[in-house]
């Protein structure tokens, strides 16, 4: 391929260049690479990756073609040339140029040559051509993959440049017709391997198409097993998938509805007013439509299904009275009014509701009623010598564990025995003292007395035979007969109306009448023998061994308490009246506020203090009820300011009776719950998921708690 006309160097010169120059030859051949085909590769790239191979062609034929006038001025001549001589001659430099020439050029021809014969079948020739068809020693199993892998398919702008390129090689260069055979041969090899890749070209479309298949069938099988958690019963009422439940407002009918009635109720007046009685009579008749289509409807979808209907006649009523009636000074009078009736009359509601919780929270409900019945029945009808109490021997002994507790409640009562005796690590060492009145002295009795609290001691007395408790001695049994406390309390000209009279509704309740509920100022009095005593109140339910309360030193101090002081919560001055000056001058409002219902008094402190007489001194200066309302607490911090022990929170918490969001955590450390609040666990107003903590002291299997239909 090579002629002689082309190069007219010989091999034997080059032959013999390479042996005189054999020291010279590496770096000489790191020059061809970079000044000879590094430049051709460059251009490659730059194309794209494209080839014209009649225009290269061309372009290696005129570059290559000898002249001796040029190769005087070619610079590539004339840099090797110069690097080689300080190793060889000139003209052995030239000759070993010309040579090396001459096996690139032989190289590039054949790679053109490669490339026409197969561009009738690849199409358009890139750089990934080169990659394919690579010589047997370079090519790799990556390539072999890499072309396996490859698409076949060849878009038309590429068919045109393939056509066209075809066109120019045919006036270029042409196939020799001697080497058919080969061309045959070389022809069936290219087929077999096309046909190899198409069928793993079908074999990798097969799995594609199995993945997908897969992939399909896995989101059928998820979406089968969520359908399998959609509530059935919801589903009924409502279908998830409509859109009108992603609706934020979804009470926006009934609240144009009710805003249409207020409305029509302004236009009524108005067209009132202005003596038009047709559409007076067609507002109110709307009025009541829509109030029987609204109904007590909070949300749309429990409207009526004529609301819609009801919705857009009232519509259009209210658009013929706004032609006929409206007038914006008017109106905006009479929406004002409206206002301020609503405003007084949520007011009102509000000081009924506060009145009845409490009335709730304070009336014993008639299952407790009945139990307290029958159980004071049976008393009656017991002889005498069985309404006495085992080890009463027990009832003055200091060495062992005494609680006071007072109450007119008798299921009350029973938890808060049951709850210590059933937690108590020595339960025989344990002594309960309980006081009620005299309605509920025969029911106590007689409970305990059926029901004994093991190998605890236990008595319960009356307070009405207290003699010594009278009010000659106690302040607020003096002040509980004077003129003022009655008018106060049963005044006949009083306000029949629940939402009228004081604002402080709660301090009128009957509990507040109770000595019941001031007797702990007196428990040295009722105990005389004793030098330490816990005051449990009935509303508590004990979860641990309370003993330990026993041995807290107390630091000289009379009462071992809880505090219930936040940041600014629970301090003196929530309770007391410091706009007086006898607690500006002996209190600060910013003490530390504690609870009563779980509380250890040293009595032996109490008695060296006068703790009663400083009760006395207070409750003698609040007869007019000017230094605190009624209650036992504001006087308790009072009587024991500065003499309270705090004690860890965990033997006391509180607000189960008020506050939802107690942490379960705490309440199941505690060792006693306290229900303190209006919803206390007896009533049905009680907070259920605080419920068990009390409702598990109590046998519901019990004959008498059975036959008044107390229920769990």
């Amino acid at each position: 391929m090579a002629t002689p006309k082309r190069l007219p160097y010989t091999t034997a010169g080059a032959g013999g260049g390479a042996r005189r120059g054999s020291g010279t030859v590496p770096p000489v051949v790191v020059l061809v690479f970079l000044f000879v085909v590094a430049p051709s590769i460059f251009l490659v790239a730059r194309s794209g990756g494209h080839v014209h191979i009649p225009r290269v062609r061309m372009a290696i034929r005129i570059r290559l073609t000898f002249n001796p006038a040029l190769q005087e001025t070619d610079w590539q001549q004339q840099l090797v040339t110069n690097n080689l001589k300080t190793v060889l001659s000139k003209e052995e430099a030239l000759c070993f140029f010309n040579s090396t020439m001459l096996t690139v050029t032989v190289f590039w021809f054949q790679v053109i040559d490669a490339i026409a014969a197969s561009q009738q079948e690849t199409g358009t020739v890139n750089l990934d051509f080169f990659r394919d068809h690579a010589s047997p020693s370079w090519k790799t199993d990556d390539l072999v993959d890499h072309k396996m892998n490859t698409s076949l398919d060849v878009d038309d702008k590429a068919k045109a440049e393939n056509s066209t390129a075809e066109h120019d090689l045919s006036l270029t260069y042409k196939t020799p017709k001697d080497g058919s055979d080969e061309h045959q041969g070389d022809t069936a090899v290219k087929i077999a391997r096309r046909k190899l890749w198409e069928k793993r070209r079908e074999k990798r479309a097969m799995d594609l198409v199995q993945k997908d298949d897969e992939a399909h069938v896995k989101l059928e099988n998820a979406a089968i097993e969520r359908s399998k958690a959609v509530d059935s019963a919801v589903l009924g009422k409502y279908s998830i998938w409509r859109k009108e439940n992603e609706n934020e407002n979804s009470d926006s009918t009934v609240r144009l509805m009710r805003d249409q009635i207020i409305m029509a109720r302004v236009y009524s007046v108005l067209a009132k007013s202005k003596n038009k009685h047709d559409l007076y009579q067609e507002l109110q008749s709307r009025i009541k439509e829509s109030q029987r289509a609204v109904g007590e409807a909070t949300v749309d979808a429990d409207l009526h299904h004529s609301a819609p209907e009801k919705l857009r006649v009232m519509g259009q009523v209210l658009s013929k009275a706004r032609e006929a009636v409206y007038d914006c000074k008017v109106v905006t009078q009479r929406l004002r009014a409206m206002l301020q009736s609503a405003d007084e009359h949520v007011r009102s509601l509000k000081k009924q509701s506060t009145f009845l919780s409490q009335l709730a929270a304070k009336t014993i409900p008639n299952s407790i009623h009945c139990l307290s019945m029958r159980l004071t029945i049976d008393y009656y009808l017991l002889p005498l010598e069985k309404r006495k109490f085992p080890r009463s021997e027990n009832l003055e002994n200091p060495a062992l564990y005494h609680y006071a507790l007072f109450s007119d409640n008798v299921l009350a009562a029973s938890v808060v025995v049951n709850s210590t005796i059933m937690n108590a690590k020595e339960p025989e060492k344990h002594v309960f003292h309980l006081v009620t009145d005299k309605l509920n002295f025969g029911a106590m009795t007689m409970w305990f007395l059926l029901n004994p609290p093991g190998k605890a001691t236990i008595h319960v007395e009356n307070v009405d035979e207290f003699k010594w408790l009278n009010s000659s001695y106690c302040p607020v049994l003096r002040q509980l007969e004077s003129a003022a406390m009655k008018e106060y309390y049963f005044k006949a000209d009083r306000p029949t109306t629940l939402s009228a009279g004081s604002s402080n509704l709660k301090y009128r309740n009957p509990k507040y009448l109770s000595m019941l509920n001031h007797l702990r100022f007196y428990l040295p009095q009722i105990y005389p023998k004793l030098d330490k005593i816990l005051f449990l109140d009935d509303d508590i339910v004990v979860q641990k061994d309370l003993t330990g309360l026993w041995d807290v030193d107390l630091n000289g101090k009379v009462n071992g308490a809880v505090e219930t002081c936040g940041e600014s919560f629970h301090r003196f001055d929530k309770y007391l009246n410091f706009s007086n000056p006898h607690i500006a001058q002996n209190f600060d409002p910013n003490a530390c506020g504690w609870a009563y219902g779980m509380n250890i008094f040293d009595l032996k402190q109490w008695k060296n203090k006068d703790i009663t007489g400083i009760y006395h001194k207070w409750q003698n200066k609040n007869e007019d009820r000017v230094l605190w309302k009624l209650g036992t607490l504001p006087p308790g911090l009072m009587t024991f300011y500065k003499l309270t022990h705090p004690l860890d929170k965990s033997w006391h918490v509180l607000g189960l009776g008020y506050n939802p969001s107690i942490d379960r955590s705490e309440i199941d450390n505690a060792a006693v719950a306290h229900y303190n609040g209006n919803m206390k666990p007896w009533l049905e107003l009680a907070m259920t998921k605080y419920r068990p903590y009390w409702t598990r002291y109590i046998k519901y299997d019990h004959p008498y708690i059975r036959g008044c239909n107390l229920s769990d």
